[in-house]
């Protein structure tokens, strides 16, 4: 028979995004609608750059990584949310909140440092067009994905591994719809204020200076194209720059104001509603931004659906 420790080892109880039980079938079906939804719209926006061999580029190249951590993100936290609106118990087990606080954290890192790899990509091919082909070769483009996976699964593994290993004695209860760090904190029975200092380190590593370095490349790049004598050039590279500005603005000023905070400025419902911006909003909008105000994007689907149908 279990101990009371041990239970509180084995699982954790999710309060959920709401807690209205007259609206469940509601917002399930709310939820259902948008996560399908997102996962189709990155899902056809992935394959499309994979199909089409004109958008083989290094913009597109790391367009379809973030689609592709998009599929991945909204598919580790939307899903049980979903479920949870029809339970009754809302429970994850220690090992798959352990696995979803992993996977969250890698992907959200690797997407903060992506999209920065990205404005690097119009800022080289705006400022730099003739030395564009070196500086954002094949080579390059894959050794800046490799180091944004592999250093932000080092970081998810360092802060999963040592949350995991705390304490959980005040309750089982996470007062959110997924196993987010911040959330876990307020479980543990210990002062963690310390360790809230290296939460606060890495937000500013991961989300802060990929932000920064956005908008001063942002800001090179409409100074330089402010100075270009073709109007066509400039609507082009405007419509470009702003539909990743709008994308980044969205997801870092959210996830900033999640793990730069410290913990006593902190509120369940706060922290809930801004989660729904990164965790659904964001992978939501992405196809639709990169592909509807991108003429590229839209001819490689209309080529595709003319060799489709006959």
């Amino acid at each position: 028979m279990k101990t009371g420790n041990e239970s509180i080892k084995t699982v954790f109880i999710l309060s959920g995004l709401f807690q209205y039980g007259h609206m469940d079938i509601f917002l399930f079906v709310a939820i259902v609608i948008l996560f399908a939804v997102a996962l189709m719209g990155n899902l056809i926006l992935f394959l499309l750059i994979q199909l089409d061999t004109r958008l083989h580029t290094p913009m597109y190249f790391l367009l379809s990584q973030l689609s592709f951590m998009d599929i991945m993100n909204i598919s580790t936290t939307v899903p049980k949310m979903a479920t949870d609106f029809l339970s009754n118990s809302k429970t994850i087990t220690f090992l798959g909140c352990e696995i979803q606080t992993f996977v969250f954290i890698v992907l959200g890192g690797t997407e903060a440092l992506l999209l920065g790899f990205m404005s690097y990509d119009r800022y080289a091919a705006i400022c730099y067009p003739l030395h564009y082909p070196l500086l954002m070769s094949k080579k390059i483009c894959w050794f800046m994905v490799t180091c944004a996976w592999t250093s932000c699964s080092i970081n998810a593994l360092v802060h999963t591994l040592y949350v995991f290993h705390l304490p959980f004695c005040r309750s089982r209860l996470i007062n959110h719809f997924f196993c987010e760090l911040p959330s876990l904190l307020q479980l543990a029975c210990q002062n963690t204020s310390q360790y809230e200092y290296t939460v606060l380190l890495s937000g500013l590593i991961i989300l802060l200076l990929p932000f920064m370095a956005i908008l001063a490349s942002y800001a090179r790049v409409l100074t330089v194209v402010f100075q270009m004598s073709s109007g066509k050039g400039q609507t082009k590279a405007i419509s470009t720059c702003s539909s990743h500005l709008i994308v980044a603005s969205l997801f870092y000023v959210t996830a900033l104001s999640t793990y730069t905070r410290p913990h006593s400025l902190h509120s369940p419902g706060q922290d809930k509603a801004v989660a729904v911006f990164y965790t659904i909003i964001t992978p939501l909008l992405n196809p639709f931004i990169y592909s509807l105000r991108n003429k590229e994007v839209i001819g490689a689907m209309r080529r595709l659906l003319q060799m489709k149908i006959p």
